[in-house]
């Protein structure tokens, strides 16, 4: 699978840009804020229905204008797909599959699967547990509708339990019966949720080590460990003996939302004791492992993203991973950098056809070969 067109008007810097790609290595370059990663963003966007850079759609319209509209043109399963999105300010975002509308946004998801690796992931190592729980949702979605829809169900679950919460101790009044209903259901779709976070984080341990040992010769050992409370207690129970402290907080203090993805480095947190250079291998690893994961499972060979993935990198680190991605095992992969060094190591390794694109304050051309 993999992307054959993008058309862009007033995405973000791009007031218009009509861009045609190679099927497999596709190269932005250019100075810092010049609009690379919007070009990402973009291809993104079509995939995921959502920016990975900003969660607020109307902040991806161009300054002074009043909509933005993203196109894509798709090879997949022998087929041509057509990919639209569309939003004007203060209205509803339009997203449609060959013309026709998504009455839910959800059901897209996984259609075009893709797997992107840029600086903000850093947040997964460095920043709290709501950011490893939504990147292991966000995976897993990918390839199981059922887990999404599970997932959709317990949030909405847990927020009506929440307001339950706040509404008690607003008018001084508790009832239990009502609370039950919303536990019971978070218990049903948290189990389901449960179960399957077990099983993809046990998968994926052995794939994401072999990468890491590529990538750092092997001279570090690495692992993931899932914290949750539902390995040793059952969640009914968690949520009745919570129910005293969750009435004096105004909130549910236990369940899947709650979870955790330790990242070590040997027997020590990668986050106190990993370097920069380890830091990042761990992350590409990470996401090269999620990469086969979900090619596995889909059948495609999901886009892959790399976001000026070689800063802080080492130039042996540098070197495996321009290997790696070389590979004929990996499909369509965009890669930005604000040189050519990285690229022209890259494309020397490469036999397959390839396109660099120049990125100046949102205009991007094609530059000759």
């Amino acid at each position: 699978m993999y992307i054959k067109n993008l058309s862009l008007v007033n995405f973000k810097n791009f007031e218009e840009a009509d861009l045609k790609f190679s099927a497999n290595l596709n190269c932005f370059i250019g100075n810092n804020g010049a609009g690379k990663t919007n070009l990402m963003d973009a291809i993104f966007y079509l995939s995921f229905c959502k920016s990975f850079i900003s969660s607020i759609d109307g902040l991806n319209i161009m300054h002074d204008q009043d909509f933005f509209v993203i196109h894509g043109r798709y090879h997949r399963l022998e087929n041509e797909e057509n990919i639209y999105c569309g939003l004007k300010r203060g209205q509803k975002k339009h997203f449609k599959r060959n013309k026709k509308e998504y009455k839910k946004l959800s059901e897209h998801i996984g259609l075009l699967p893709l797997i992107i690796v840029t600086p903000s992931d850093m947040n997964l190592i460095l920043g709290g547990s709501d950011e490893r729980r939504r990147f292991l949702d966000s995976i897993i979605s990918q390839y199981d509708q059922v887990y999404l829809d599970n997932l959709i169900r317990y949030n909405r679950a847990l927020l009506q339990r929440n307001k339950l919460l706040k509404q008690f101790a607003a008018d001084r009044f508790y009832s239990e019966e009502s609370l039950e209903v919303w536990s019971d259901q978070m218990v049903h779709y948290g189990k389901l949720i449960h179960e399957k976070r077990v099983e993809y984080l046990q998968k994926l341990q052995p794939i994401f080590q072999h990468y890491y040992e590529l990538i750092s010769s092997g001279k570090e050992r690495i692992e993931m460990v899932h914290e949750s409370k539902l390995y040793d207690h059952d969640f009914a129970e968690l949520l009745k003996e919570s129910i005293p402290k969750d009435r004096l907080l105004q909130y549910t203090s236990v369940g899947i939302h709650k979870d955790d993805i330790l990242f070590n480095l040997g027997d020590y947190p990668i986050k106190k004791i990993g370097s920069q250079g380890q830091k990042k291998t761990y992350l590409v690893a990470l996401k090269l492992a999620q990469f086969d994961f979900i090619k596995d499972l889909s059948g495609m060979t999901p886009i892959l993203l790399l976001d000026d993935i070689f800063d802080k990198l080492d130039k042996y680190r540098v070197e495996q991973i321009v290997k790696l991605v070389a590979d004929d095992h990996f499909g369509q992969i965009f890669i930005t950098d604000t040189n050519r060094e990285h690229l022209d190591q890259m494309i020397e390794e490469i036999e397959a056809d390839f396109k660099i694109f120049q990125v100046n304050d949102g205009t991007v051309n094609e530059v000759t070969k």
